[in-house]
Order: C-alpha cells, then sequence, then structure tokens
C-alpha cells in the first residue's frame, strides 16, 4: 500500500508541476486551482507512504515520478524539446526510480 501511495503522490506531482506551467505565473484562475489542490494531496500522500517506506526511497521516487512526468507532459502536450540528452537523463531517472524499487 505504500508504494501504491507514493505513485499516487508522484502523480500529483506530475499534475502540479503542469498546472503550474498552465497558470501563466497564477495569473489564470483554472491551472492555479488545480495546482493549489495537487500540491497539497500531494504531499499528504507523500507523507503517508513515508510512514512505512525510508525517507531516502520514498523522496526519490516522489521527486523521479514528477520529474520524469513534467518531461514528458512538456513533450507531448507543450511541444518541447526532445534532444538524445534531454532522453537519456529522463531514462536515467526513471531507471534510478525502477533500482530504488528493487533494492
Amino acid at each position: 500500500m505504500p508504494w501504491v501511495l507514493l505513485v499516487l503522490a508522484g502523480l500529483l506531482e506530475i499534475v502540479w508541476a503542469a498546472a503550474m506551467k498552465q497558470s501563466a505565473g497564477f495569473t489564470r484562475l483554472g491551472p492555479t486551482l488545480i495546482m493549489a489542490a495537487a500540491m497539497p494531496a500531494s504531499f499528504f500522500l507523500l507523507a503517508l507512504a513515508m510512514r512505512s517506506l525510508p525517507l531516502g526511497t520514498a523522496y526519490m521516487v516522489w521527486t523521479g515520478i514528477g520529474a520524469v512526468g513534467a518531461f514528458l507532459f512538456g513533450v507531448v502536450w507543450l511541444q518541447e524539446a526532445v534532444t538524445p540528452v534531454r532522453l537519456m537523463a529522463a531514462a536515467m531517472i526513471a531507471g534510478g526510480i525502477v533500482l530504488m524499487r528493487l533494492a
């Protein structure tokens, strides 16, 4: 169950990061409200997962899911640049998440 909570927390991190970008510096109400709801929900689920998981593991997986997810959001929905180096960096982060889960 802590891993499920952690993955949900990571997915919510993607939501609030994407909403923050879409808020245009908090000038657009809808994305700002989504960010304001998703951020504390993400932190809450992370805190619940940390009851059972080590700090380093939980935090690394949470930030990794958020980082790779935000990268993919930017590439797919915002047409941000895809370069070999950016893809390699995202793959390394994803690989680190998998290794941490296996550890």
